[in-house]
């Protein structure tokens, strides 16, 4: 094989895991997206949040673990993005069934299990383009969307 290719192939998989790997886990909600949404929905809970990166006076830490609290209301979820994500998206549709509302934001993973299992009975509202969260230098390396659970199972 020659240099030129061995050097092709390292750039491809340096590229491929740069930017279609999430690596991190707790990508900050883009401000301007939430208070636009906050405007629409009125949120009173962020249930998976830092006092850092806190949206809503009312949230739950890595310490309360958001997934053994129950939600109420009108609930923010910008969940960690790792292989516990599924568990997330799982109780966000099962609060909604007891009665909160939770809006998601999430990655478009639309290959994945829980986005079939769970995302697909919400409402769904993909973003165009990529997002850019807070303290980001760059860009997502991922596609969102915004999956929405609703109390009655609406759709909007």
């Amino acid at each position: 094989m020659s240099a030129a290719a061995t050097g092709k192939g390292e750039a491809k998989t340096m590229l491929s895991s740069t930017l279609f790997s999430s690596k991190k886990l707790d990508w900050e909600t883009p401000l301007e997206l939430f208070e636009a949404l906050d405007r629409e929905f009125g949120f009173d809970l962020d249930v998976c949040a830092t006092a850092d990166n806190a949206k809503c006076a009312r949230y739950y830490t890595p310490e309360q673990d958001g997934l053994k609290q129950r939600w109420e209301g009108v609930c923010w979820m910008n969940p960690p993005y790792g292989r516990d994500i599924g568990k997330w998206i799982r109780k966000a549709y099962e609060e909604s069934l007891r009665g909160a509302t939770v809006v998601c934001l999430v990655p478009s993973r639309t290959d994945t299990s829980w986005w079939h299992d769970y995302c697909l009975k919400g409402e769904i509202r993909y973003i165009r383009g990529r997002l850019r969260f807070g303290g980001a230098r760059a860009n997502a390396p991922f596609p969102s969307a915004i999956v929405i659970f609703r109390p009655d199972g609406c759709r909007g």
